[in-house]
């Protein structure tokens, strides 16, 4: 995300696995998977004994039929601050019989996006950032089929401006992508992965609201604080530094005092 849209699915099947038995099976082409948890709560994921993953979160997802083969879908991860699973692809191919590969290893790697004859995997994007967009199928493999760019609703105006349920998703408008693009340049992914950890902005009434956010795995690091004032059409941005108050984009000292007071108070002065 940045900030995971996978996280409350990760936590609802991190309980579902708690309440279950410690060791779950799958029928499989003649054979069967199993779920082991060892002592220190590590999953096992093994096929007729041999082992394909081991992480703390091992969850079957289910069997699909991909390009006449029937296929395995896993989701494993280490856990963690906005993390969701990663995809494990099983299955039986022809003269090699059980194989195993992971989409990504990424933190917030994309769901898979399922089809009668692939499996794609489209990246959630920053502001700023492009990604690759990768697909697998039995007889392919798992291959790039083309990158990706973030890229807001076109037409959207500061008029359409409102807060948003997560900070993240303002950046939807074009104008106030544009506006952040304009402002941050180069930093502008960077700045806004800070507000990846978030939550619902705070209004300060006249079309002004702002939030705090942290990176994934790094609260507390660089932590970034963001401001619309949709009324005037400006953003304002400001993220923690090694050493020092935060850096501010434009010049804190330039900015309306009530937002400032709520930056100092977010991430420090």
């Amino acid at each position: 995300m940045r900030y995971s849209r996978s996280i409350p699915a990760a936590l609802l099947l991190s309980a579902v696995w708690h309440g279950a038995l410690a060791q779950e099976t799958i029928p499989y082409a003649g054979g069967e998977f199993t779920i082991t948890e060892e002592d220190d709560a590590t999953k096992v994921l093994a096929f007729d004994g041999k082992e394909l993953a081991r992480d703390y979160f091992v969850f079957f997802n289910g069997l699909h039929e991909i390009a006449g083969s029937e296929v395995a879908l896993f989701e494993v991860g280490e856990g963690g601050n906005a993390c969701g699973a990663d995809t494990l692809i099983v299955w039986n191919a022809p003269e090699r019989g059980i194989e195993a590969v992971q989409a990504t290893d990424d933190c917030n790697a994309p769901s898979a996006a399922i089809s009668a004859y692939a499996i794609y995997f489209v990246p959630y994007l920053l502001p700023g950032e492009t990604q690759p967009v990768r697909y697998w199928s039995p007889d392919a493999g798992l291959k790039l089929a083309g990158n990706m760019a973030f890229s807001p609703q076109p037409g959207t105006r500061w008029s359409d401006v409102s807060p948003p349920g997560h900070m993240m998703d303002v950046f939807e408008n074009e104008a106030v992508y544009e506006a952040s693009r304009a402002l941050l340049g180069s930093d502008l992914t960077e700045v806004v992965r800070g507000l990846s950890v978030g939550g619902e902005p705070n209004s300060l009434g006249e079309g002004q609201f702002w939030s705090r956010g942290c990176v994934p795995h790094a609260c507390g690091v660089s932590d970034s604080f963001m401001a619309v004032d949709a009324k005037a059409g400006k953003v304002y941005f400001a993220q923690q530094q090694d050493g020092g108050g935060p850096k501010a984009w434009p010049d804190a000292a330039t900015w309306p005092k009530p937002l400032r007071d709520a930056m100092a108070g977010a991430i420090g002065r």
